[in-house]
Parts: structure tokens; C-alpha cells; sequence
């Protein structure tokens, strides 16, 4: 399943020049998923850590993701739904990271780290 408000926002992220990667600990195919959802052509990275062999928040995952998009850990934001595997991953990179989390927010959520209940909420912070 795919929360209807993703597609919109990576249609409008990738519409102003954004460059998008994925970064999943899946074992699903990349370019099936992005078949499925109707979402080719968005995404400048996407790493598994069933091809990658290593899982979030291993930095290796986070390091290769940065090479296929040609971009630097400061220039992007990692924009997940677990602190431990998405947040804290990013951040021991210097990525900056935004926590999406539908229910509840996690009292492990660094203070700092901005929290939104939507994907909808992620453009203005972009």
C-alpha cells in the first residue's frame, strides 16, 4: 500500500527540480514498485537492502543512495517514519531528517528534528 498523499508530493517535489531517492529495507523490486504506483521517472536513487546488502540505518545504504543522486550528505534531507532506522541513520551522515508519523510521535525523536503528520507538510519545509 502507498498513502495517497505520496504520489502527489513526489510529482511536486520532482517538479521543482528536487532530486529523489529512495532508500527501502525491502526485499520488493524497485522499478515494479515504482510500475505499480505509477512513479517512474521520479526517483534520482533507489537502493534495498535485499540488492544493497546492508539495511538502514547502516551508512552504507544512506552512502550509496547519495552517490546514485550525485549529492551530498549536507545538500539532502531523509524524510522517514523510524527514528532509529531513517532519523538517527541520516543524521550520524549529516543529512538533515524529517520524521513522518501518521499516529503518535516517538519520545525518541530528537527535539530538532522536524515531525509532520502528512507528507503534504513536507514541501514548505523543503
Amino acid at each position: 500500500t502507498l498513502y495517497d498523499d505520496v504520489p502527489e508530493v513526489l510529482r511536486e517535489l520532482h517538479g521543482r527540480g528536487l532530486k529523489i531517492g529512495l532508500i527501502s529495507n525491502s526485499h520488493r523490486c524497485m522499478e515494479s514498485f515504482q510500475s505499480h504506483f505509477a512513479l517512474e521517472g521520479l526517483f534520482a536513487a533507489a537502493v534495498t537492502s535485499s540488492v544493497h546488502g546492508f539495511m538502514k540505518p547502516h551508512p552504507s545504504i544512506f552512502e550509496t543512495a547519495l552517490r546514485q543522486a550525485a549529492t551530498s550528505a549536507a545538500e539532502s534531507v531523509m524524510v522517514g517514519d523510524s527514528v532509529a532506522h531513517d532519523v538517527e541513520g541520516a543524521r550520524r551522515l549529516g543529512m538533515r531528517a524529517v520524521l513522518v508519523s501518521r499516529g503518535f510521535v516517538p519520545s525518541t525523536c530528537p527535539p530538532e528534528v522536524p515531525v509532520i503528520r502528512s507528507l503534504r507538510e513536507l514541501p514548505a519545509l523543503l
